[in-house]
């Protein structure tokens, strides 16, 4: 079972606010459900090959938060950057009526709404833009880090890297190797520490990697692995929170490990 945890933030309504340049809303049908997405296309992605990120918000978050908090549209403006809407969802520790949106905990759960919504939208940016099959990566934080972690077991190969936060997956042992970077808060109340610490253990057994790391960015260590799958474990002070300083790395992350 992937724990579902809210995000401290509270949803932002859609019109609230004006969109970056470059940001449009995008809708698909899926299975009859209207679903939403924030997308920042930059200029280029028609004519040259282009990589593609996706940032997944928490539990109770929405697609504004996502853009506001990974903001991978200015920390990566040569990439597309997709923050997806997620519906109401029964979380495991909150939320237990599911009013919140959030996104599904595991395959089968919710007829596959959010896989389902996942592949339209991956379809539709490959109809219309040039996108680097080599260059796309997922990130999210709590529930969207869980997400994140379901798409690595179930599109594994359409991914080069992951970078999840705040999250665990107890179907670990089922992935395959590939090349992730972990965000966890010392002091998180939620996804307690203890339970990261093993996930971090678990992908570094799953990659092969060396048993000692080497410090990457402020709150970096980075094992190696001889199939060319790092691990980057980021331990930052906080709590259950993404920790923003991370995000200039992950990017660095991302380049530096295209699919093989």
């Amino acid at each position: 079972m992937i724990l579902w945890l809210a995000l401290s933030m509270a949803p932002v309504a859609w019109g609230e606010i004006g969109l970056p340049a470059g940001v449009q809303k995008m809708t698909f049908e899926v299975d009859g459900v209207q679903r939403e997405a924030l997308v920042y296309i930059p200029a280029s992605a028609k004519t040259a090959d282009t990589p593609v990120v996706f940032a997944f918000h928490g539990h109770g978050g929405s697609a504004r938060n996502a853009l506001r908090s990974f903001a991978m549209n200015e920390h990566w403006p040569e990439a597309i950057s997709v923050y997806m809407q997620g519906l109401p969802t029964r979380g495991e520790l909150t939320d237990h009526a599911g009013r919140r949106d959030g996104w599904q905990a595991k395959a089968g759960d919710e007829q596959d709404r959010d896989l389902k919504f996942f592949d339209a939208v991956l379809a539709r940016l490959k109809k219309g833009y040039r996108v680097d099959a080599r260059r796309i990566y997922a990130t999210g934080h709590s529930n969207g880090g869980g997400f994140t972690y379901l798409l690595w077991l179930t599109r594994g190969e359409v991914f080069a890297a992951v970078a999840p936060s705040a999250a665990v997956a107890t179907y670990a042992q089922q992935l395959t190797p590939k090349s992730v970077m972990h965000i966890a808060g010392e002091r998180d109340p939620l996804v307690k520490f203890a339970w990261q610490t093993k996930m971090m253990e678990t992908l570094r057994h799953l990659n092969v990697c060396q048993a000692e790391g080497q410090p990457w960015g402020e709150h970096g260590i980075k094992y190696d692995s001889a199939s060319g799958t790092p691990v980057v474990t980021w331990i930052f002070s906080g709590g259950h929170e993404l920790d923003r300083s991370a995000l200039p790395w992950m990017v660095k992350f991302f380049k530096e490990h295209p699919a093989h």
